[in-house]
């Protein structure tokens, strides 16, 4: 994006079309919530009828993992071939199919190929959607437009919890996944007729009629209409390859990102996978179970939120630091506990508030750290080397219980990545690239 652009955007108050990004980019990501802790739910349900093991579970729950990190690894960065925009649509459409189809499956081997479609489109889309938000947010709502964005997830995972809660019971596990597909389907309207295109990347790539897309764009937000597109520039330094995230100064950060990423997908997604069916061996019935899921996504909402304006005061990644230790604390407190059914609810909100609104802090912390011709590129290979994590945690999870472990113990064993992130990311120095 041109500095006049961007100065423009940093120094004019909010508009219509930039509050219409924010809430495009936040429903599909609520979107990606549904898709993602639809398995989650009917896991028990699934191990019910099919009789599948712990270990084999924990695979199904890693399947769309897996995807999401090859699309985030592997598909993102073609956002700068084809614009974000277009990506955003595509992965749509590789979401709807895998969701859709996962009602239809009969087998362990078909449901993890289904679940990893699904997560393919879903890694695509998100480094798109923060890159998109970050950019047309003004500075000083940049950490708050990009924590409110991956908030949705965990309202997504809430709506989902509360239709299994009235679909479970009555008809089975396979209309959630119906519902689920539906609802992604619907996205695809939304956002080709809703959704610009990136002005980053038609100022920086210049597409066919690239001018006229951009001062559409600058008209909507009432600025002044451009002459003529700033000149493209060819330095290899501005490569959106894999390099460049390596390259000087991003060296040290882009590591300290990565495994700052991977200690806090390890937990979130051995919390996100496992909490309902834990809950249901520590002896809540399905029903309570299932509310526990959503008040864990209910304080992961709130906890994306409150850091987000937390930061603003206190510094991002200090923040960021104090949630991961809270995080330990409360995954142990959490495990060990027993406690009412009541009880037992406040404790996963509280859990969640802290690990989520840690984890959501990173997202900030790769759109700030990176400048806009390898943000994207920044931001999608840190979600992929960090979903390592989010693979290996559910897996890791199925082998400790499968292996007669205590869920107490479990869940104490979760608490050291957090420990271990605070630490990492605290080494990240956060200065602002535009």
């Amino acid at each position: 994006m041109s500095d006049q652009i961007r100065v423009l955007i940093d120094e004019s108050k909010l508009t219509g079309l930039q509050l219409t990004v924010l809430g495009v980019c936040f429903f599909l990501n609520m979107l990606d919530g549904m898709d993602v802790l639809a398995i989650s739910f009917a896991a028990p349900a699934i191990a019910d009828e099919w009789s599948i093991s712990p270990q084999s579970l924990g695979i199904v729950f890693s399947a769309a993992l897996v995807g999401m990190t090859a699309g985030a690894i592997f598909l993102s960065p073609y956002t700068d071939v084809i614009g974000r925009r277009r990506m955003i649509l595509a992965s749509l459409v590789m979401i709807s199919l895998g969701m859709l189809a996962t009602s239809l499956a009969n087998s362990v081997p078909a449901l993890i190929a289904l679940r990893f479609l699904a997560g393919l489109g879903i890694g695509s889309m998100l480094a798109s959607m923060t890159s998109m938000v970050s950019e047309y947010a003004p500075d000083r709502f940049r950490n708050v437009f990009i924590l409110v964005l991956h908030a949705s997830y965990s309202i997504g995972a809430i709506i989902a919890g509360f239709v299994a809660a009235g679909l479970l019971p009555v008809v089975g596990w396979r209309p959630l996944f119906v519902v689920a597909g539906c609802a992604s389907l619907v996205g695809i309207p939304i956002v080709w007729f809703l959704l610009p295109e990136s002005l980053d990347f038609l100022t920086k790539k210049q597409p066919s009629g690239a001018l006229k897309k951009v001062n559409a764009v600058l008209t909507r937000m009432g600025h002044a209409t451009l002459e003529m597109l700033p000149s493209q520039e060819s330095d290899g330094e501005s490569s959106p390859g894999l390099s460049s995230i390596f390259a000087g100064e991003f060296r040290d950060r882009t590591i300290w990102l990565w495994l700052s990423f991977f200690m806090g997908f390890a937990t979130l997604y051995f919390l996100l996978s496992w909490v309902v069916k834990l809950a249901i061996e520590s002896g809540l019935a399905l029903e309570n179970a299932i509310y526990a899921g959503v008040c864990l996504n209910l304080g992961a909402f709130f906890g994306s939120v409150s850091l987000g304006f937390l930061s603003n005061r206190f510094g991002l990644t200090r923040v960021i630091g104090l949630f991961f230790i809270a995080s330990a604390v409360f995954v142990v407190v959490y495990g060990s506990a027993g406690a009412s059914v009541a009880m037992r609810l406040i404790l996963v909100f509280m859990l969640m508030y802290f690990v989520q609104g840690a984890f959501t802090g990173l997202y900030a912390v790769a759109a700030r750290i990176y400048p806009t011709e390898i943000r994207t590129t920044g931001i999608g290979w840190a979600i992929g080397a960090g979903r390592l994590g989010a693979i290996f945690g559910p897996i890791v999870a199925g082998l400790v219980l499968g292996a007669g472990v205590s869920i107490s113990w479990t869940f104490a064993i979760y608490a050291v990545p957090m420990i271990l992130a605070a630490f990492f990311v605290a080494r990240i120095s956060v200065v602002d690239a535009k």
